[in-house]
């Protein structure tokens, strides 16, 4: 009887585990589309002119002069950027510097809030969706490596 209520106990203890961890799992719905939205939205959504990528990469001088970047108003557009076409571009521009050989940080890094510990912490929730981060580019990441990049949408 006493077995019997411990392993009760204990499932009973492993399954609300795993419910908070499934709670706190980041998703783009959960979390990043906020953060691009509060963060990003000046320079990268479409609303506000940003080009799609395709036009991007058709003139990234022109853009950038206009500070323009590709748009990111929907999970499909951020995705490209993570691990499609331009995979770990979305890394490089918002790593902190501590994956770099001279240690600076991306060109977007600063963006991502007012302060060192704000811009520390939404960091770490965007490395906590990406899953595994690189700084890779597309044709430098082996599938393995495009694989353990999760991003769930949802």
């Amino acid at each position: 009887m006493k077995i019997t209520s411990h392993m009760l106990i204990a499932t009973g203890a492993l399954a609300a585990l795993s419910g908070a961890a499934a709670a706190q799992s980041v998703t783009y719905e959960n979390t990043v589309k906020k953060l691009v939205a509060e963060r990003c939205a000046g320079c990268h959504f479409s609303a506000k002119g940003a080009p799609s990528m395709a036009e991007f990469q058709k003139d990234k001088a022109g853009w950038t002069k206009k500070f323009k970047g590709p748009k990111m108003d929907d999970y499909d557009s951020v995705i490209v950027m993570v691990k499609g076409s331009d995979a770990g571009a979305l890394m490089r521009r918002l790593d902190d510097g501590k994956n770099t050989k001279d240690g600076k940080p991306g060109n977007m890094y600063n963006y991502l809030g007012k302060d060192d510990g704000e811009r520390a912490e939404r960091l770490q929730k965007v490395k906590q969706w990406v899953g595994s981060w690189s700084l890779k580019r597309r044709n430098e990441l082996s599938a393995a490596e495009l694989k353990a990049i999760t991003a769930p949408e949802k």
